[in-house]
């Protein structure tokens, strides 16, 4: 075993050598040594006892606007997501519409070239409803420019974005599942005005995922989402863990609470996740970011142990006494 204050210095040198451009495969062995230690936590998918693992990454981040420098560092986020081991976060997730289309197609691209394709369980969304309804031929065009730019023959994942017509694109998704092409569907939203719709989803479709914003701060799902998730056997990917950068502005410079030890978080993105993903309903967070150090950082939320019950009611009460940002 290699101690925390190792642990840290070789995320560091990964993350900076990340930066770099290094790509090579003494990197990603240093990187898998770095998690072996203690292995990323999995959780199993409901529907289909796939497990993944319970930290992975947001490509939001990743535009087709976005200078050399910072497309250099977001390739670098991918490898550290793909590092290869027990420490791989692996979980990817996009949108058709991210960054103009550069999400998909940058992260396609770059996990063709390096050979990490494999690694990664590729999660993305559709969605062309206007005015409350969706052409299907304009469906059919999204998910299949999703499957160009990503290139691969089967995505792990392809939810509806924000609601848009349930039926028609549900279906559609359905419709791919059952070829083969997708291997999961889900619905997600952000919006907790359309937590009710939501919840008649879950019920009325044979989904296996949902997408929703859950953070420490923010614990709506849990009071009807997540109890129905459990009954219904739905798979949750977490957005927002750290509720966008509301979560960093209450924290401000706050030393993190030594307590915060007993269940191995060393870093406040760690305590946010490991928060976030206690919750037995939570079956990934895919935190986001274009900074490769960040990325590791938040890699750190799946090893160790998890907090108890007393310490989640510890958090929460940390947390409501921070100022409002």
């Amino acid at each position: 075993m290699i101690s925390r204050r190792e642990w840290l210095k070789i995320t560091a040198g990964a993350g900076a050598a990340l930066a770099l451009g290094h790509y090579g495969t003494g990197l990603r062995e240093l990187m898998a040594a770095q998690m072996s230690a203690q292995g990323m936590m999995l959780k199993a998918i409901p529907s289909s006892g796939v497990e993944i693992p319970v930290i992975g990454l947001g490509g939001r981040w990743i535009s087709a606007n976005a200078s050399a420098e910072e497309l250099a560092d977001h390739r670098a986020v991918l490898h550290a997501l793909a590092n290869g081991a027990e420490g791989a976060g692996r979980v990817f997730d996009t949108a058709a519409g991210y960054g103009g289309g550069g999400s998909e197609e940058y992260a396609g691209e770059w996990a063709n070239e390096d050979g990490i394709a494999d690694d990664l369980f590729w999660a993305t969304k559709v969605n062309v409803a206007q005015g409350g309804s969706a052409d299907p031929a304009a469906v059919h065009e999204q998910i299949e420019r999703s499957f160009t730019r990503l290139r691969v023959p089967v995505l792990d994942l392809n939810q509806v974005h924000n609601m848009g017509d349930p039926p028609t694109q549900l279906g559609i998704l359905q419709e791919y599942k059952q070829e083969g092409r997708i291997s999961h569907i889900g619905m997600t939203t952000t919006n907790e005005g359309q937590y009710g719709a939501l919840a008649q989803v879950m019920r009325d479709y044979p989904i296996d995922f949902i997408g929703i914003d859950y953070a420490i701060d923010n614990r709506v799902a849990e009071e009807m989402i997540f109890p129905l998730a459990q009954d219904e056997g739905i798979a949750v990917m977490v957005y927002l863990p750290f509720g966008r950068s509301r979560m960093w502005a209450r924290i401000g410079d706050r030393p993190l609470p030594e307590w915060a030890a007993e269940f191995d978080a060393s870093t406040w993105a760690q305590f946010m996740l490991k928060f976030v993903v206690a919750h037995p309903a939570v079956t990934v967070a895919v935190p986001g970011t274009g900074n490769p150090e960040h990325m590791l950082d938040n890699l750190g939320g799946g090893h160790g142990r998890l907090p108890n019950d007393d310490h989640l009611r510890r958090m929460i009460e940390l947390v409501e006494s921070l100022p409002q940002a």
